[in-house]
């Protein structure tokens, strides 16, 4: 079981695909104090990237957004995963949903080094209570190597 999962906001902004510009507004984002807890970005259309944030403060974060010109999707949820780097830690998670009959949208994970890993799980929203429920969301098991949260972005 991972140290921790908690649920998280994300939301999207399909943007210019040139040079510079998710600088342009991880920059505004930045200036304006909001820490992000992950991004994604990949092609979207003819010179369009899609550019998925996950805010720490959701409601700080539309607010610089706005502020900024960038037109947000609607919020979606998710889970941010967190623990100890071992063989199989993604798998166990996925095993979870997978035996309550959960289909997982996305998911995203990576070492992040000094033996821990990270990532990000995404179900339909119809679904999210019952994740939340199978993946014990609010229970925290930390190991005597737990260092709290990810690295910020």
């Amino acid at each position: 079981m991972p140290d921790e999962i908690r649920r998280i906001d994300y939301y999207y902004a399909t943007i210019p695909d040139k040079p510079g510009e998710a600088a342009r507004i991880l920059s505004a984002l930045h200036q304006a104090g909001i820490n992000l807890l992950g991004i994604s970005a990949f092609p979207h259309g003819l010179r369009r990237s899609q550019l998925d944030l996950v805010p720490e403060d959701s409601a700080a974060f539309v607010k610089a957004a706005k502020s900024a010109g960038l037109k947000l999707s609607k919020k979606k949820s998710g889970f941010l995963i967190q623990g100890d780097d071992r063989q199989g830690a993604i798998a166990e998670t996925t095993e979870k949903l997978a035996q309550a009959n959960i289909n997982i949208t996305s998911v995203q994970a990576f070492c992040a080094g000094s033996g821990r890993y990270g990532g990000m799980l995404w179900v339909k929203a119809a679904d999210l209570r019952k994740a939340a429920k199978t993946l014990g969301v609010g229970v925290v098991t930390p190991s005597p190597a737990s260092s709290g949260l990810a690295t910020r972005l």
